[in-house]
């Protein structure tokens, strides 16, 4: 998946250096909008169609809740400490913090206002993905299973929950795909919600 996403930008950095697409430029921000709204229908059918896993949640009352805001809150308080460190003001670390590990989303998000946010929203998350799936199976054998969701972010409910199960139990499983779920539904909101303050 990670060759596909980089084969990409290759590939349409190679055109846009290369051809002059009038027609793509004057609609980008409708092309953009377009696929987004696209990506989200597809995710919608994913969790769909798990059935099951309505029915499991249902033991975990409101307890569920917790690990995402956790996620979301440390996440964003990183975006916010890293605004020291790097050329950026604090809306702009945080905004990318809240892509949460989604980084085609966060990257189109952005892109928005700056084609240099977009390719740092998508760089980092991309890094969180790939430290992820390095990690996760020594947090989980020596910190705790939990754990492994938090370090997955919005990617726990697909890309990485087949590592986290395997790594973890079938109840971890199921948190995990929650979280993912709720993170996945707040990405969309954080990101131009953050960006639009600054």
């Amino acid at each position: 998946m990670v060759i596909k996403i980089i084969l990409s930008i290759i590939i349409g950095t190679l055109l846009g250096y290369n051809f002059r697409f009038d027609f793509l430029i004057e609609n980008i921000d409708y092309l953009i909008d377009l696929g987004l709204c696209l990506l989200l229908f597809f995710i919608g059918i994913e969790i769909g169609k798990n059935k099951q896993i309505f029915l499991d949640l249902k033991k975990f009352g409101y307890r569920l809740l917790l690990l995402p805001l956790a996620i979301v809150t440390g996440t964003i308080f990183g975006g916010f400490i890293s605004s020291f460190f790097v050329d950026m003001n604090v809306f702009e670390t945080t905004a990318i913090s809240a892509g949460l590990g989604w980084y085609s989303l966060s990257a189109i998000e952005l892109s928005k206002y700056s084609a240099v946010l977009g390719s740092t929203a998508f760089l980092s998350n991309i890094f969180r993905e790939l430290m992820a799936i390095l990690f996760i199976p020594f947090i989980a054998k020596y910190i705790g299973h939990t754990e492994t969701i938090a370090v997955a972010g919005a990617t726990s409910m697909d890309t990485l929950l087949p590592l986290i199960t395997k790594n973890t139990n079938s109840s971890t499983a199921v948190i995990s795909f929650f979280t993912g779920v709720v993170l996945s539904f707040l990405v969309p909101i954080l990101v131009p919600f953050i960006i639009g303050l600054s």
